[in-house]
C-alpha cells in the first residue's frame, strides 16, 4: 500500500488553532489548574471523595470528549455553573510571546481558535500571550452547543459558522484524536507536542495516534514552525 501523501500549506488561507497546550507550551501546566477544579466540582456535585471524582473525571473525558459532557449525559448536570467554576484560574504563568505574535502576523489569511473551553478563557489566554489581535474569532464549547471535539458535528458547525473551506485550512492541536475528523474533511493537520520532549506524563490514550495517517506534521515548537511557513 502506498503511503498517504503529506499535505502542505500552499493553498492555506485559514489557520485554526486549539487553545490549551497548543497556543502555549504544555510545561506551563495552566490546564492542570482547570483539571484540579474539574475534580473538585465533580466531588462537590456528586458528593463523593476526590479519588472517585478523579476516576470519573478521566473516564468521562476519555469517553465523552470532556468531563462536562459526561456529567451532563450521566447525571443531568447543567453546564453554566460548571464552566464558570472550572475556568476561574490564575493565568499569570502565561507571558507575552512576541515570537508567536510575529509568526502569526506573517501567515497569510485568517486565524481562528477552536476550543473545548470557553471564549472567556480563550480571551484571557490570548491577552496574556498578547496575540489576541491576530485572531478573527473564537469558536468555543458554547458555540459548539456543548458538544466537544472530536465530535464531527462540532467541526461542521465551526466550518459553517466561519465559512471555512476545509481544503484551504490547517488545524493545530495537541491531541491526535482531535485531528482525525479535520483531516477527513480535507484540512492539513499539525500535532503540537511538548517542547524538547515526546515523553511526558500524560494518559496513554492522549499520546495515541501520533504516527497515524491523519497527522500531516508534528512540531514541538509552534512559533518556530509557523515562522518557517511565513517565510
Amino acid at each position: 500500500m502506498s503511503p498517504v501523501p503529506q499535505r502542505d500549506f500552499a493553498k492555506i488561507d485559514t489557520w485554526v488553532f486549539d487553545l490549551d497546550n497548543t497556543l502555549y507550551p504544555h510545561h506551563l501546566n495552566l490546564w492542570q489548574q482547570v483539571d484540579v477544579r474539574i475534580r473538585d466540582y465533580i466531588a462537590n456535585f456528586l458528593d463523593i471523595g476526590h479519588e472517585e471524582a478523579f476516576r470519573l473525571q478521566k473516564d468521562y473525558y476519555r469517553r465523552y470528549g470532556t468531563s462536562m459532557r459526561g456529567l451532563m449525559t450521566e447525571h443531568g448536570m447543567k453546564p453554566d455553573d460548571f464552566l464558570d467554576f472550572v475556568h476561574q484560574i490564575d493565568h499569570s504563568p502565561l507571558e507575552p510571546n512576541p515570537a508567536l505574535g510575529a509568526a502569526l502576523e506573517k501567515l497569510p489569511g485568517r486565524k481562528l481558535v477552536l476550543t473545548n473551553g470557553t471564549s472567556r478563557h480563550a480571551d484571557a489566554v490570548m491577552q496574556r500571550l498578547e496575540v489576541h489581535h491576530h485572531f478573527e474569532g473564537v469558536f468555543d464549547i458554547i458555540a459548539a452547543e456543548l458538544e466537544p471535539k472530536p465530535s464531527p458535528r462540532t467541526y461542521n458547525r465551526f466550518l459553517a459558522r466561519h465559512g471555512v473551506d476545509p481544503g484551504k485550512a490547517a488545524m493545530f492541536e495537541d491531541l491526535a484524536r482531535n485531528l482525525a475528523v479535520p483531516h477527513a474533511l480535507g484540512m492539513t493537520t499539525v500535532l503540537v507536542v511538548p517542547e524538547r520532549t515526546r515523553e511526558v506524563f500524560r494518559e496513554d490514550w492522549e499520546l495515541e495516534g501520533r504516527d497515524a495517517p491523519h497527522i500531516d506534521h508534528i512540531t514541538d515548537d509552534l512559533p518556530g514552525f509557523l515562522a518557517g511557513l511565513g517565510r
